[in-house]
């Protein structure tokens, strides 16, 4: 078996290596955001049950677009109902 020894300029170099590999990946592949969410994931997103996500929709609370059978969530909707639903935390102290 063959030893082989690292100097700090490979280490620099394999460095300098990965951070451009890096900096590739990202500006090929921005954050992909996506604007339609289906059922499943603003499930998985907002950590909630089948029937909380409905009765946001039966009440109007979140916007919703149905195409055949399929349910169809703004991204931007989401987030602009849960500023809607910020509460500030009040911290009392006791006595």
């Amino acid at each position: 078996m063959a030893i082989e020894v690292l100097t700090k300029e490979d280490l620099n170099q394999f460095k300098t290596e990965l951070l451009s590999a890096i900096s590739q990946l990202v500006i090929a592949n921005p954050q992909n955001k996506q604007k339609w969410l289906k059922s499943k994931e603003v499930l998985e997103l907002l950590t909630m049950s089948p029937g909380t996500l409905q009765n946001l929709r039966i009440n109007g609370t979140l916007t919703f677009t149905k195409i055949g059978g399929t349910i169809y969530y703004d991204q931007d909707d989401i987030n602009k109902m849960l500023e809607r639903n910020k509460k500030s935390s009040k911290l009392t102290l006791f006595k």
